[in-house]
């Protein structure tokens, strides 16, 4: 049995983002095996990661085509866009119990997340975040992500968790919900969350991208500057909803929906 962790980035940009993101994986879990899958072959350090394989289809999902593709028995993909923070430990050891495992995504509230291709599903049925995708390698699992290149390529949508969701909630495959910690898509949540709720151990944040998306935006790369931006930016945020009380507001949200 093999256990390891890739990544998939096409462009220079990606690549970047995932240098910096295995450079957090090597510091906190050493001796865990780390692949990479790129167009970038040429310009790719001997040392940076254990091997590297080429994209065989570059889109701005690729990912999708090289999952099946891991030379491990049990895989961690982690998008470019993230920091490992602590120790993974036995989060392999899931894939004893389960085929695949992933956390919630954010914004559950947004018709965003909560939308699907085909199928209707409850509330509490959102979308997953597949930046943070643990799994076990087998013809099922095989089956499932050439399954979901083909209805991606086919939907015509950009983003492919709306494709994601059907297929989970009509999938026979054991999938397990990851707890937050393991996807931190905000770190402002720690400034509410008390020392013993959880260990974090990976961060995945868009903002880590700021410098590709805002012109002269600054790169952020460390978790102080991260949890300033997205204080800053969830002020903000509450500043153009315009309420003062926030529990409020969260429960009127909860009346809406019920009478949607």
């Amino acid at each position: 049995m093999t256990q390891g962790v890739i990544y998939v980035a096409t462009g220079a940009d990606y690549l970047e983002l995932a240098r910096t993101s295995a450079q957090s994986l090597r510091a906190t879990n050493p001796g865990l095996a780390i692949d990479l899958f790129t167009d970038q072959l040429g310009v790719v350090d001997p040392g940076e990661f254990d091997q590297v394989h080429p994209v065989p289809r570059v889109h701005a999902r690729a990912k999708l085509e090289c999952l099946p593709l891991s030379r491990f028995s049990r895989t961690l993909y982690l998008d470019c866009d993230t920091l490992v923070v602590g120790d993974l430990g036995n989060v392999f050891s899931l894939l004893d119990r389960f085929d695949l495992a992933m956390a919630h995504d954010v914004r559950r509230a947004s018709d965003l997340i909560q939308e699907g291709l085909d199928v209707a599903t409850p509330y509490a049925f959102p979308q997953m975040n597949s930046g943070v995708l643990l799994y076990r390698k087998s013809p099922e699992t095989d089956g499932f992500f050439a399954q979901w290149a083909r209805k991606f390529h086919a939907s015509g949508v950009s983003r492919d968790q709306i494709v994601l969701k059907d297929m989970l909630w009509d999938s026979k495959l054991r999938f397990y919900v990851l707890p937050p910690e393991f996807n931190l898509r905000r770190v402002t949540v720690l400034d509410a969350w008390e020392p013993a709720d959880c260990e974090v151990k990976i961060i995945h944040s868009h903002r880590f991208m700021d410098h590709m998306r805002v012109p002269g935006a600054a790169r952020i790369k460390d978790i102080e500057s991260l949890l300033k931006a997205e204080r800053e930016a969830l002020k903000a945020e509450w500043v153009e909803i315009d309420t003062p009380n926030r529990l409020r507001w969260f429960s009127a949200r909860r009346t809406e929906r019920a009478l949607k």
